[in-house]
C-alpha cells in the first residue's frame, strides 16, 4: 500500500523521522483504531490520529451534540448541535484529512457488542466519561488481546496508562489490569460528572493529545509503553506526577484465581 504524492508531502515531517520513516507512515495508514466516547478526550484523539494518518478510525458514541460540548469538545461545531456526535466527527475528519475511513457505531457499547466490536480494532481507546463502560472496554481488550490506552479527567487533574494484561512482565508476571488500577466498581455517585462538579476546558485536550501519542506508540512499536506505569496530571500546579502500576494478584481478570471468564452482561451493571 504505497503513499500517494499527496500523502507524502502531508506526512513529510513524519517520514523524516527515523522512527516512522515511509514504512511507519504505511503501517499507521493500515492500522485501525477504536475511540471510545467523541467527547472531551475523544475530540484531540480523533483529532490527532486523522491528522497523524491512521487509516482507520472507528467511533463508539450514542450522544448528539449540545451547546455545552463545545467548550471542550473541539471538533463539534454549533453547526451540528442536535445532530448525532459519530455524524459531526466524520465531517470532522473528512475535512481535515479525506485518506481516513471513518466507521461510525452510533450506539453505546454493552457487553453484548463489545468483544466483537473491538476485535475488529488493533488498538483501543477510551475516551468514556463513567467506570461502568471503562470496567467493561479493559475486560474486553483483555479477552481480544487489544492494547488499550485509557485516560480519565477531573475538574483540573487527570491521568493515563496503557494497558497490556494478556503480555508479562520480565519477572514472569502479568502486566496490570485496569482492575489492578481502580479495584472494585465505584458506587454510582462516588465521583461526579462533569456536568455536575465542572471541568476546565482545556485540560481534557491535554489528556487527549497524550492518549493519540500513546496509540501513535504502540501502533509503531516505538518508545517506552505506559504499561505498567501510571501518568498524572495536575492542571493547577502545572506538574506531572508518575508511579508504577503493579499486577494485582487478587484481581478477578488475571489473578491467581480469576472469576471473570468472558463478557457477560451480569458482570457489569446495565
Amino acid at each position: 500500500m504505497a503513499l500517494s504524492s499527496d500523502e507524502l508531502e502531508r506526512y513529510a515531517r513524519h517520514v523524516v523521522l527515523p522512527e516512522v520513516g515511509g514504512p511507519g507512515q504505511n503501517k499507521l495508514k493500515k492500522s485501525r483504531v477504536l475511540v471510545i466516547g467523541a467527547g472531551g478526550l475523544g475530540a484531540p484523539v480523533l483529532q490527532y490520529l486523522a491528522a497523524a494518518g491512521v487509516g482507520t478510525l472507528g467511533i463508539v458514541d450514542h450522544d448528539h451534540v449540545a451547546l455545552s460540548n463545545l467548550q471542550r469538545q473541539i471538533i463539534h461545531t454549533v453547526s451540528f448541535i442536535g445532530k448525532a456526535k459519530v455524524e459531526s466527527a466524520e465531517h470532522f475528519i473528512k475535512s481535515l484529512n479525506p485518506h481516513v475511513t471513518v466507521e461510525k457505531h452510533n450506539h453505546r457499547i454493552t457487553p453484548e457488542n463489545a468483544l466483537s466490536l473491538i476485535s475488529l480494532y488493533d488498538v483501543v481507546a477510551d475516551c468514556s466519561d463513567n467506570f461502568d463502560t471503562r470496567f467493561l472496554v479493559s475486560d474486553a481488550c483483555f479477552f481480544a488481546n487489544k492494547p488499550l490506552v485509557a485516560a480519565a479527567v477531573g475538574q483540573f487533574d487527570g491521568q493515563i496508562s496503557t494497558f497490556k494484561p494478556y503480555l508479562k512482565m520480565p519477572d514472569g508476571s502479568p502486566l496490570p489490569t485496569y482492575r489492578c488500577f481502580i479495584g472494585d466498581l465505584p458506587q454510582p455517585g462516588m465521583f461526579p460528572a462533569c456536568e455536575v462538579a465542572g471541568i476546565l476546558g482545556a485540560l481534557p485536550g491535554i489528556l487527549g493529545s497524550m492518549q493519540a501519542m500513546e496509540v501513535i506508540k504502540e501502533l509503531l512499536g516505538i518508545g517506552e509503553s505506559l504499561a505498567g506505569r501510571i501518568l498524572m496530571y495536575d492542571a493547577l500546579s502545572s506538574r506531572f506526577f508518575e508511579t508504577s502500576l503493579g499486577w494485582n494478584p487478587e484481581n478477578p481478570l488475571n489473578g491467581i484465581k480469576p472469576t471473570i471468564f468472558d463478557i457477560r452482561a451480569e458482570n457489569y451493571r446495565s
